[in-house]
């Protein structure tokens, strides 16, 4: 058994977690480059890809559709040319031939009529392919886009997690999948069949008259060519603005819901209802002035389509006066013009609309863009804990925020079964111990073996199903306390999980709930005091069968009664396994087999209790401090005061 470190090593700076220290909040640095626009595009075609044949039927609908509407203004036009044609009275021969001429005219006209209808009914029926598709292929893609986006949420670095709002990464994910179904709708059944109907009209138009074609085309470009830029350069960056405030109003929000009790506890309210009105008056300027220079946008795109439309009417109605143009030709220039009028006004709104949506999507395409910090390796296979025996080999460690290495050649050798106690001031790297076995980080030099496994070369996953962690603050889920117990072996049967929380001190509490083990126990765990919450953190660890145990000042801030429970649970919880425990207050240590102490990331002192009290060291010193401390203050009362729901009261007597 040995230990050894860098006996060179400088003071480092202190880690994230370990004296109250935190990054700058991710959510607010705006240091983070966003996605760009065709980045955000390009997401969204990759996943169109990934459906052909819903975007087929998609597509297919919507061209469909697009040609009935294009071919709508010659069948109305040629309508109207037979309608107009005149109508001869003559006598003999030419009264027959005018005759017969009218009745063909009919004829044709009836015939144009029935294909009016027809092309209606292929609209109609060609939309309604176009959105059931559609409707398939948006929730698809949302659902495909939100299980991966949570996936990827889940593997990103504890840091991460530290330093970024849960409401605001909730925000991103829900603003970002409804801007997928806009932006779909929007390209694919409004964009996309406006482009073919301006495409296919300008053809057409060419085919009547080559100038009034030309003077289409050009208008139509000049048309989209300022709509982009507007809704790139004017409306995309004061959007983006607004989309940052939403997303920190968010933040906000789920900050003060998460801590009402702490709210409650100071009569804070006015207090948070104020520090929310200063972020939701920021957010409600920028998005007016989003709201108003998408306005300002659409009106000047309004405007070019007016003076678009007028010129091509008055340039048909001259080719009239000159005659270069019947009635029908005039009657089919008028139709497309109503049709193209519409569209035009559309795809203002459209290219504006489809702005909106990519800076809507920007923050979760950012998820996919960043890479989690800690990353299986290709082929990682599975850890087989048969022993277990750790490893610290010459390891280098320091935080991504941080210059100063926290260990430098650090190595450690823990046997099989050990009982091992981490000790130390504040920052000294006690923690940062348990988060490298973890794997919560990645080392810079050195490796960490269990049972001769490198814990680099396994997946992340087995690694940390070998290892049971009983934290300081247990986090529960808000659903039933099996669930809770269950949550590292959820194929437990129901006996399991009983004698787990009967191993664990937690059968007694538990069974005089009303609802027993289907009991709700709140976000994160509210409904219960902090002994119980810590009785169904151990009872989780013992169902999960972990050969290593890791044990974080789990019983720091319990009240004596509850203490007892614990510590003897704890007890049953270490026999047979290899124990970690991180520990503040010593009485709770010194019955261990082995005392680690840090200081500054380095190991100073190795033994027992009695070994170390023997020298003239920091543990001797640490100990007669606390020793001292606990005399000079009167016996410590219960502080787990129990939370609504509890039965703390009643459950915490000896079982």
């Amino acid at each position: 058994m040995t230990s050894r470190s860098s006996p060179d090593t400088p003071s480092v700076a202190t880690p994230p977690g370990e004296a109250g220290t935190r990054a700058p909040d991710a959510d607010f640095s705006g240091e983070k480059p966003l996605p760009s626009f065709m980045e955000v595009l390009q997401f969204v075609f990759r996943r169109w890809a990934a459906h052909p044949w819903l975007l087929a039927q998609s597509l297919g609908g919507v061209g469909v559709a697009t040609i009935a509407d294009i071919v709508t203004p010659l069948a109305a036009g040629r309508l109207i040319a037979d309608i107009a044609a005149p109508v001869s009275s003559g006598s003999g021969g030419a009264g027959a031939a005018a005759g017969a001429a009218h009745l063909s005219a009919l004829h044709d006209a009836l015939l144009m009529v029935g294909a009016l209808l027809g092309l209606g009914v292929i609209g109609v029926v060609g939309r309604r392919s176009s959105y059931l598709g559609l409707s398939h292929l948006n929730l698809a893609i949302m659902r495909q886009v939100l299980d991966a986006a949570f996936a990827r949420v889940q593997r990103f670095s504890s840091d991460w997690h530290a330093n970024t709002f849960a409401g605001s990464t909730v925000r991103r994910l829900t603003r970002g999948l409804w801007a997928i179904d806009s932006l779909d709708d929007t390209l694919l059944l409004l964009i996309l069949p406006e482009i073919i109907v301006l495409l296919g009209t300008t053809l057409v138009l060419m085919a009547h008259s080559l100038l009034m074609g030309c003077v289409l085309a050009g208008s139509v470009a000049i048309f989209a060519f300022t709509s982009i830029r507007l809704a790139l350069n004017y409306v995309a960056p004061a959007s983006r603005r607004a989309n940052q405030w939403d997303t920190r109003m968010g933040a906000a929000l789920a900050d003060s819901i998460t801590c009402n009790a702490a709210v409650k506890s100071f009569g804070a309210e006015k207090r948070e209802e104020a520090r929310l009105n200063r972020i939701t008056s920021q957010w409600s300027r920028r998005t007016l002035r989003s709201w108003i220079r998408g306005t300002n946008s659409a009106n000047l795109q309004a405007s070019l389509s007016l003076i678009m439309r007028v010129l091509l009417i008055g340039l048909a109605v001259w080719m009239w006066w000159q005659g270069k143009m019947g009635p029908g030709d005039v009657a089919y220039v008028l139709t497309m013009m109503f049709l193209i009028q519409g569209y035009l006004r559309d795809l203002g709104q459209q290219v504006s609309q489809v702005q909106r949506a990519v800076n809507e999507m920007e923050e979760l395409v950012g998820l996919f863009v960043q890479e989690p910090a800690v990353q299986d390796r290709r082929h990682a296979g599975a850890l087989q804990v048969k022993r277990g025996k750790i490893k610290f080999e010459d390891v280098d460690f320091r935080y991504p925020a941080q210059k100063t290495p926290i260990y430098r050649n650090l190595s450690l050798d823990i046997t099989p079964g050990t009982r091992l106690a981490l000790v130390g001031p504040s920052g000294s790297g006690k923690t940062t111990l348990t988060r490298l076995l973890q794997r919560l980080y990645d080392i810079q030099g050195g490796r960490i073996t269990i049972d001769g496994q490198d814990i680099a070369a396994v997946s992340q996953a087995s690694l940390r199903a070998n290892i049971a962690l009983v934290p300081q603050e247990p986090v529960l889920f808000h659903r039933s306390l099996a669930e809770n117990i269950a949550y590292g072996r959820p194929d437990a049967s129901m006996e399991e999980i009983r004698e787990a929380a009967r191993l664990a001190h937690a059968s007694a509490f538990i069974e005089r709930l009303p609802e027993g083990y289907d009991t709700l126990v709140g976000e994160r765990g509210v409904k219960l005091s902090g002994g119980e919450r810590q009785r169904v953190a151990i009872a989780r660890a013992f169902l999960s069968r972990a050969p290593i145990v890791i044990f974080d000042e789990a019983t720091a801030s319990l009240d004596s009664e509850s203490e007892v429970l614990v510590q003897e649970a704890l007890a049953r919880l270490m026999e047979g396994r290899t124990v970690i425990v991180v520990a503040h207050r010593l009485s709770t240590v010194r019955d261990l087999d082995r005392i680690l102490v840090f200081e500054h990331g380095r190991i100073v002192e190795d033994g027992n209790h009695a070994e170390l009290m023997k020298r003239d060291g920091i543990y001797r010193r640490l100990v007669a401090l606390q020793t001292l401390e606990k005399a000079d203050r009167p016996e410590r009362v219960a502080v787990d005061a129990p939370q609504a729901g509890s039965q703390e009261a009643q459950s915490d007597a000896p079982e």
